[in-house]
């Protein structure tokens, strides 16, 4: 199968290069800079796992006339995604698997507005990494987990496909039966932890410990548990008690990858992860003060 990862960075970077480093045909959608620092350097990975550095990696530019792809791997940022997505219809066909791997779920929508039900697949990942100044992918968490699946059935000839490309690969990539639900589960966890992180600008111990903090934690869980439920989302029972006792076992200096983009400056995805909560919030007349606060702070920092 041919790959094509959109992005070069920490995240489709990271495992688009394992990919390629166990053998498999991939390119990676990239623009002008990156693709000039990947031919003077290659793509660099340093990892707890294995470091690797992957010499004249294959990258095309948006316009480019190539081969169409088997698999669309989406490793942006969501606020870059629109135009992705018009990108990325010169280089696919009509059986190509696209699969996500961006926090949320607005995401989905807009896929599935542009393409059809078959080649949008469900996608997620689980990993701690960024990039240095001179563009080497830096990962030192001991997970670095993509988990992929069908979105309405349980198994596919195709999920198979995919298992055996990653047999082999240094990273966790597996599939899922359930990977709607999945998806959900993590847009819950990952739309709170970098709510209160950016909140308050702090990693999550002090948080925890302040006079009011696990109060408004569990506030902002049971806020999101209530619109993903009355938007019937596929969530398990008592999901947000689950999530909850795993912030509490989190080490005291963690902080969400969110609040470290806004300690340098960068972009953040406050739109797509919290601002589409209280989109479907309003949509079912629902009260959300945090999660408006929340939302409300980030909004300020983008100003």
């Amino acid at each position: 199968m041919r790959f094509l990862i959109i992005s070069a960075g920490a995240v489709g970077g990271y495992f688009g290069g394992r990919l390629a480093e166990k053998g498999e045909d991939v390119t990676f959608l990239v623009r002008e800079n990156r693709q000039k620092q990947l031919n003077e350097n290659g793509l660099v990975i340093k990892s707890i796992h294995g470091d690797t550095i992957l010499e004249n990696p294959k990258t095309i530019r948006a316009g480019e006339e190539t081969e169409r792809f088997d698999v669309v791997l989406l490793g942006t940022k969501a606020y870059h995604l629109s135009t992705v997505i018009q990108d990325i219809k010169l280089f696919i066909h009509n059986d190509t698997m696209i699969i996500p791997m961006l926090n949320g779920m607005k995401h989905m929508d807009m896929l599935l507005e542009e393409f059809s039900d078959d080649q949008v697949m469900g996608g997620l990942c689980f990993i701690e990494s960024t990039l240095d100044e001179d563009g080497a992918i830096l990962q030192s968490s001991p997970i670095h987990e993509f988990v992929f699946g069908e979105r309405t059935v349980e198994q596919s000839e195709r999920v198979a496909r995919l298992e055996q490309a990653f047999k082999g690969v240094n990273a966790s990539m597996k599939s899922s039966q359930h990977i709607m639900k999945d998806m959900w589960h993590k847009y819950m966890f990952i739309s709170a932890l970098s709510g209160v992180t950016t909140l308050f600008k702090s990693a999550i111990g002090p948080i925890r410990e302040a006079e009011g903090g696990s109060k408004l934690i569990k506030q902002l869980f049971t806020e999101i548990a209530t619109i993903m439920r009355h938007e019937n989302a596929p969530i398990s029972d008592g999901i947000e008690e689950v999530q909850i006792a795993k912030i509490s076992d989190m080490t005291y200096e963690m902080k969400s990858s969110m609040l470290r983009d806004m300690e340098k400056g960068a972009s953040v995805e406050a739109d797509h992860l919290q601002g589409y909560l209280l989109e479907l919030a309003d949509k079912h007349q629902l009260e959300t003060t945090v999660l408006q606060a929340v939302y409300t702070n980030l909004k300020v920092y983008e100003l």
